[in-house]
């Protein structure tokens, strides 16, 4: 199998995931993608966009929304299902577990997002742009981006 990883990823930050691909035997490159931040080579509709945390999926869907909902609505145009694979570690494994997520943020902002409403907005973006939201550590990263896409 063969991943292109989209330009706009760091270097430093993936240095873990492409060491999984060159373990695993996976071949990578560089290249700047439409939607998202890793595609299998042979199929473009299916992509990968990596989050850091949930603090990022938050400014994403808050302050960045105008923009997140253009990226999912393009995606959904050209029929590509967007997976959103959040490093957010080991105490949230699924959507549901966001419900239970507590905002750091929240002591100094009211107006920061709780886990509770967190979770209602990303179901609805799921329900309505066939996206989804799936949760791993960031060791597990580049091992989750390989199955993601259809590898072993």
């Amino acid at each position: 199998m063969n991943i292109f990883v989209d330009t706009r990823e760091k270097q430093r930050a993936i240095k873990k995931i492409v060491a999984e691909f060159e373990k695993q035997g996976v071949g990578y490159a560089s290249t700047k993608l439409f939607v998202g931040d890793y595609q299998r080579a042979d199929n473009s509709l299916l992509v990968i966009d990596r989050k850091q945390n949930l603090l990022e999926v938050c400014t994403n869907v808050g302050q960045d929304r105008e923009r997140f909902v253009r990226e999912l609505k393009r995606a959904r145009e050209m029929g590509v299902k967007i997976i959103f694979l959040v490093e957010h570690g080991k105490d949230v494994n699924s959507l549901e577990e966001v419900k239970k997520w507590q905002n750091p943020r929240l002591k100094d902002s009211p107006l920061a997002l709780s886990g509770e409403r967190l979770y209602k907005i990303l179901s609805v973006l799921e329900k309505n742009y066939g996206c989804e939201f799936q949760f791993c550590t960031k060791n597990e990263t580049g091992t989750r981006i390989i199955q993601l896409l259809g590898g072993e």
